[in-house]
């Protein structure tokens, strides 16, 4: 066989993992449901002058906030965490736990208003997860969790608010 055209294949079945990895999925963990929210169809500029620089740097240019900053790390009453831009409920109270990260995290999110996609840009393979209505960048999904998912929901505090048990949820934006 010819030297060029082993190469050519050896190439093709190298990158066949990287092209399918990078192939954006909706996934909504633990669940085998499908996805239960209507994504909007907005460019993400239209959110900029709903949410502070770095809120908007975070979910929709996918920047991480520096550990340790969101006072949403200490946040323990009962209610719900919802997208900062959007507004769509994202995770119950009963499912944050402290990681020792530095940044919120999660058991699991609720079903059908999360989507996920593999991130290359710290080179290893991870697991980034989306509001699946804005499509807001929350945060990273690793296996390093409490039994019995062993899921960790690592989120960016800018990204997410917090109504408290007995608030009403404010009007969906968008």
């Amino acid at each position: 066989m010819n030297r060029r055209i082993l190469l050519k294949r050896l190439t093709v079945i190298a990158i066949s993992p990287l092209i399918v990895a990078c192939s954006r999925s909706q996934v909504v963990a633990g669940s085998n449901s499908q996805i239960t929210v209507t994504p909007l169809n907005k460019g993400y500029e239209t959110w900029r002058k709903f949410l502070s620089p770095e809120a908007y740097r975070v979910l929709f240019e996918d920047d991480t906030e520096r550990p340790s900053t969101s006072a949403l790390n200490y946040e323990d009453r009962k209610g719900v965490f919802i997208c900062a831009a959007c507004y769509l409920s994202l995770f119950e109270s009963v499912h944050k736990y402290e990681s020792g990260t530095g940044w919120p995290s999660f058991t699991q999110p609720i079903a059908g208003h999360i989507e996920t996609k593999r991130d290359f840009k710290m080179i290893m393979p991870r697991t980034e997860y989306h509001c699946a209505r804005c499509g807001g960048h929350q945060g990273h999904l690793f296996s390093d969790g409490p039994p019995p998912r062993e899921e960790r929901w690592c989120n960016n505090g800018v990204a997410l608010r917090f109504v408290p048990d007995g608030e009403s949820l404010p009007i969906l934006r968008g």
